[in-house]
């Protein structure tokens, strides 16, 4: 490799993203576990972390990311009207300089959670994202098991995404 290519490789800070919404708060305590596992996995790195709720998210937002972290409660078999209010503003603008972006899921809900990851997955997939984990998926009561997958799950992406492996 050409000491200018790794001069260019050694300067990328790498920046994860993590876009949310929570109503009741189950989806909140998902997320806040996966982003302690992502602050610990970025201590000894040189990547940033992000945490914008769907609402507050821009497109700028993902353009600056290095990947992404979606989490939403699953309301009626599909993702939370924030998340899809999210991806209605930034699909256009990003889609054509995201593709190949790696993201995850965190999704929480009462009954189906199939149907809200099946509809992200459509989403991204015409953003050409790269599904780099499996996702997260709570059907009922959180446990301290799910806020451990979780806390992995945000220190495995972020660390990741920080080496250059997604």
């Amino acid at each position: 490799m050409e000491p200018a290519r790794l001069n260019e490789m050694s300067d990328r800070v790498s920046r994860l993203l993590v876009v949310y919404q929570s109503r009741s708060g189950g989806t909140q305590l998902l997320v806040d576990a996966a982003v302690r596992g992502a602050v610990l996995a970025l201590e000894s790195g040189t990547g940033t972390l992000s945490v914008r709720h769907a609402f507050d998210a821009t497109a700028d937002d993902v353009l600056g990311a290095s990947g992404v972290l979606i989490a939403t409660p699953a309301n009626f078999g599909y993702m939370s009207g924030a998340v899809k209010d999210f991806f209605e503003r930034v699909y256009h603008p990003c889609l054509d300089h995201t593709v190949g972006k790696p993201y995850a899921m965190i999704i929480k809900g009462d009954t189906d959670v199939e149907g809200a990851a099946s509809s992200i997955r459509r989403i991204v997939t015409g953003m050409k994202w790269r599904e780099v984990l499996p996702p997260v998926l709570v059907v009922g009561e959180i446990t301290p098991d799910h806020e451990d997958e979780a806390h992995e799950l945000g220190a495995t992406l972020a660390a990741g995404i920080d080496a250059g492996i997604y």
